[in-house]
């Protein structure tokens, strides 16, 4: 998409889709409509199913504002994240609070658990209490979710990574983040490089981090195997390297979805007695204090998610403010923190 910006993005349509239109769409009455929606225990299942299906497909929020309330403006910024246990988000959400805060901007705030639907449910609620912007972790969402918010005519800030937005954009290359890290790998002498992540269908980010490893170590000839953990953390970096050291007991290398991971395997390698780098390289990605303060240090990816959040937070300003906005997308880019275990 075009970095270059001088109007807001272009919608489905000039106007949110009406009750009346969801009901015509069910082949109701606006009254059975409401009551599907508002009192569900009096209508039947088969009417409410269609009344369901036809919001879903038309994209349409009830405004949970009453009255002249409706049409004022409101102070209040939705948030949505996939995860409050981690750190990573904790400090977007840091640098996005203080900036909105700075300008007498308030956050709702939403955790979808990585569950796209919960996401849907989230976003119908917050834009049905008229937010004036809209923040979310991610680029991904469910179809029924993207309706919503093509039919919305208010900012909408996709935050962590870089690609083809709804609106405005502000992240990082994730794909070459991994390509980075492969190829510090490879400088390093490695040849048989395993890669370990957690749950890459839900976590995406880290798939497209190994997408971008594979890349690197295909080029160079080379097999890119990975070892796919159903749940992340301290412990399931430690399981991690088991399963490597069973599975792939020549590898040399091991280049982990997060730091997580990493300072999990790199505390279990020692507990083993196996020298960290000299006998195993350990990396990491994200650049969490954890890894900086444990022997040896981590090699990690640092991304700057507190200036990631500031950032965002003040182009939505911009946006709602009217200012002229010269740029849909930023890249925050990331920094290679070469420790000493690889």
């Amino acid at each position: 998409m075009s970095n270059e910006a001088h109007s807001p993005r272009r919608r489905r349509g000039s106007e949110q889709p009406t009750l009346k239109e969801v009901a015509e769409a069910a082949g109701v009455s606006a009254i059975t409509a409401s009551r599907a929606l508002n009192h569900p225990d009096q209508v039947n299942e088969r009417t409410r199913a269609r009344v369901l299906e036809a919001v879903e497909r038309l994209g349409y929020v009830p405004n949970l504002v009453a009255g002249s309330l409706a049409s004022a403006r409101s102070r209040f910024i939705a948030v949505i994240v996939p995860s409050l246990a981690n750190t990573v988000f904790i400090e977007v959400i840091q640098g996005l609070q203080e900036t909105f805060e700075a300008q007498g901007y308030q956050i709702l705030l939403g955790n979808t658990d990585y569950d796209t639907e919960r996401e849907y449910q989230l976003v119908r609620t917050f834009l049905g209490w008229s937010c004036s912007a809209l923040v979310t972790a991610g680029l991904r969402h469910s179809q029924a979710c993207r309706t919503l918010l093509a039919n919305w005519d208010k900012p909408i800030m996709e935050v962590m990574e870089l690609g083809e937005a709804l609106d405005l954009n502000v992240g990082l290359d994730h794909t070459e983040a991994g390509r980075c890290m492969a190829r510090h790998l490879l400088e390093r002498g490695h040849r048989r490089v395993l890669f370990v992540g957690a749950r890459l269908a839900s976590d995406y980010r880290a798939g497209m981090r190994y997408a971008g490893h594979r890349e690197v170590l295909e080029q160079a000839g080379l097999a890119a195997p990975l070892i796919e953990l159903d749940h992340g953390g301290l412990d399931a970096g430690a399981a991690g390297l088991a399963r490597a050291l069973e599975n792939h007991g020549d590898v040399s290398a091991i280049h982990f979805a997060n730091d997580d991971l990493a300072t999990g395997a790199l505390l279990h390698a020692q507990r083993l007695g196996i020298r960290v780098p000299h006998e195993l390289a350990i990396a990491g990605f994200n650049g969490l204090p954890i890894g900086q303060h444990i022997t040896p240090r981590l090699t990690t990816i640092r991304s700057p998610r507190q200036h990631m959040g500031q950032l965002a937070a003040s182009e939505v300003i911009r946006r709602l403010e009217g200012k002229r906005i010269q740029r849909l997308q930023h890249d925050v880019g990331f920094e290679l923190l070469i420790g000493e275990s690889t």
